[in-house]
């Protein structure tokens, strides 16, 4: 639902990507301008979005002064699925009314989409020096999937027509996992005494490493008394201070390249896949040496299908930004 009425000028634009733990804004000053004033707000520190936004409004007319101009439009990608003008976040405690919003920062339009929908729009506008490829770099041609770890798990299309490129937003990150080697069916058999359905976002996020890890840990006869925190994970895994943790962002990275896989085959993504999210930018170097590019290929009589479509790791974390102000050009130019 997009909410809009017509005014002489759109500008300036505010834009913002809200995920479960940070909301990121910025701002669009005019015609072909990227976003600038880029500020980051944990999201635990505001009761929603229209606080969080008006304290970065507040902060933005200092910082602008006499040239400060309110906001005329906006586009808020959201880490949850969108539907009607309720909104409610799937991993945080935020939650608003479209209209209820639009009305509170006093805008001519509004649109909210899904966070993987606006990181989906960005794709075509990508430059090389925000990826790092396994080979060549994907091409902004014909249809394109983009898959994040992040607080949770998105996943997204954009399809390439003759209007231009068309978003294809979903849930695919509840969508069932499924093991490829017999170490892993170990680990989705553990993690099944706990959850009767283990869906990719289960394991393959921020809120589902810690449940990686303590099933990895327990296939590997080690007794974890307390979940670990993610960020223990990562840090002692990266560092190769502990096994189980080490074993566990290998196995992340192998579920998360079959995964990619079956995303690419359904969508048909032969432009390329891209990984986004907060979490592989954080093991860059171990992404890259593990197996991941292997198991996205290990499709059995598509593998040639697969190692044609390139895969590129997003290593700039502000694209979704990109993709929000794409948004606003599409509907109100």
């Amino acid at each position: 639902m997009i909410l809009n009425k017509a005014r002489p000028s759109s500008y300036p634009r505010l834009v913002a990507d809200i995920g479960g733990t940070n909301a990121r804004f910025g701002w669009i000053a005019g015609p072909g301008a990227g976003a600038t004033q880029v500020r980051k707000l944990a999201v635990p520190d505001f009761p929603g979005p229209a606080d969080a936004a008006r304290a970065y409004l507040s902060e933005l007319s200092v910082a602008l002064g006499q040239a400060y101009q309110p906001p005329r439009q906006a586009a808020m990608a959201v880490a949850t699925a969108v539907g009607d003008d309720r909104v409610a976040f799937t991993n945080s405690h935020w939650g608003f009314s479209r209209a209820a919003l639009q009305a509170a920062l006093g805008l001519d339009g509004l649109q909210v989409l899904n966070d993987f929908e606006a990181l989906a729009l960005a794709l075509p506008h990508l430059r090389p020096e925000q990826l790092r490829a396994h080979g060549a770099l994907p091409q902004a041609r014909g249809t394109l999937a983009v898959i994040g770890p992040g607080t949770g798990l998105g996943v997204a299309g954009v399809v390439q027509t003759r209007h231009g490129w068309l978003a294809l937003p979903g849930e695919g990150g509840h969508s069932t996992l499924a093991p490829g080697d017999d170490f892993e069916s170990e680990v989705l058999r553990a993690v099944r005494r706990d959850f009767s359905h283990v869906s990719a976002e289960r394991l393959l996020s921020g809120i589902g490493l810690p449940v990686l890890h303590r099933a990895v840990a327990g296939v590997l006869g080690q007794q974890i008394a307390e979940p670990w925190a993610a960020e223990q994970i990562m840090d002692r895994g990266l560092a190769g201070a502990d096994e189980a943790a080490s074993r566990s962002l290998d196995t992340f990275c192998t579920l998360l390249g079959s995964f990619a896989g079956n995303v690419a085959l359904v969508l048909g993504a032969r432009g390329g896949v891209y990984i986004g999210g907060g979490i592989v930018p954080r093991m860059e170097q171990r992404f890259f040496a593990s197996a991941f590019r292997e198991r996205f290929e290990a499709k059995g009589r598509l593998r040639g299908y697969l190692e044609a479509i390139p895969t590129a790791l997003i290593t700039d974390t502000l694209v979704a930004l990109t993709g929000a102000a794409a948004a606003i050009e599409q509907q109100v130019g």
